[in-house]
């Protein structure tokens, strides 16, 4: 005959649930539904759920009594369990009624801006690619963006931003630590991998546009030859380019060229993600939110 299984081999994690409501069965089986009734009919508890048997050596009902508390308590009774009252069927633990569904609609077809979005992440699978992510400490970064700012203010100046920062750092760090993060791979006609030398870091930076009635797009101009410019000519360029976006100015030249890209997932709090490489690219930043993290920031 096969035994009944423990409350611990089908269970797992919520053994001691089942334990417990074995406890409320064994003392009063109308405090659990009919369902947990016929489930504990033949059920076998865990070795921590089990009950020593009363004594039946002439055992005093003191010490029966104690053998009851240890038991229900634990062979410890520093914390003593407390058990629950009996549950009282009432009319609010009646069955509620089934969820009327909708069946979903036909689908549409996903055109424009999207369209050429999902195409190109499409296409983004064929890239060979290599994930890192790195948690940095922000705080200097974070001091010297406020004292330039301060000077900044002082004399009528527009103020720096963090991206500004970030994507000056990244263009001097391609060009003076790893320069082959240009280089993008390609393929021949035939489908084989080829790898493409460029002179330039021409950087794509990822905005996000307010379309109006809650939608929101995606454009990705290009900043071109960042790596000629220091790091106010680099400023320059890039407030010149997010002018355009604002603008809708943005001309098809402007689109084209990016062998490296920068986006900004932090600003809607991300902490890190996994932005996909386009065609053509040798590298993709994506930068996540700065602030303490969540760990610490009730501290």
């Amino acid at each position: 005959m096969n035994t009944p299984p423990a409350s611990g081999d089908d269970f797992g994690a919520n053994s001691w649930l089942v334990d417990e409501m074995y406890e409320r069965f064994r003392d009063n089986p109308a405090a659990v539904s009919e369902q947990w009734r016929e489930f504990f009919a033949d059920y076998v508890p865990s070795a921590s759920a089990r009950v020593p048997a009363a004594p039946t050596d002439g055992a005093s009902p003191a010490n029966r009594a104690t053998a009851k508390s240890a038991a229900t308590s634990g062979a410890d009774d520093t914390f003593p369990m407390r058990r629950p009252a009996p549950i009282t069927p009432t009319q609010d633990s009646a069955p509620a009624a089934p969820a009327v569904l909708t069946p979903p609609g036909e689908p549409e077809p996903i055109r424009g801006v999207g369209a050429a979005i999902a195409a190109n992440m499409d296409k983004s699978l064929a890239v060979p690619t290599a994930t890192s992510v790195r948690q940095m400490p922000a705080k200097l970064l974070e001091v010297n963006r406020r004292v330039i700012n301060g000077y900044r203010s002082r004399t009528g100046q527009s103020k720096i931003s963090f991206t500004h920062l970030i994507g000056y750092a990244v263009v001097r760090a391609i060009v003076d630590a790893v320069p082959n993060m240009k280089n993008v791979f390609v393929a021949d006609a035939d489908g084989k991998p080829q790898l493409q030398r460029h002179t330039n870091v021409n950087v794509g930076l990822a905005v996000d546009v307010d379309k109006g009635n809650g939608q929101r797009t995606l454009v990705v101009p290009v900043l071109k030859g960042a790596d000629t410019l220091d790091f106010m000519g680099f400023v320059r360029a890039y407030d010149e380019i997010i002018r355009k976006v604002r603008t809708n100015k943005l001309t098809v030249d402007d689109y084209q060229g990016a062998n490296v890209s920068i986006t900004n997932p932090g600003t809607i709090g991300t902490n890190q993600s996994v932005p996909r490489l386009m065609v053509g690219q040798g590298v993709i930043v994506g930068v996540g939110s700065i602030d303490y993290p969540a760990e610490f920031q009730g501290s």
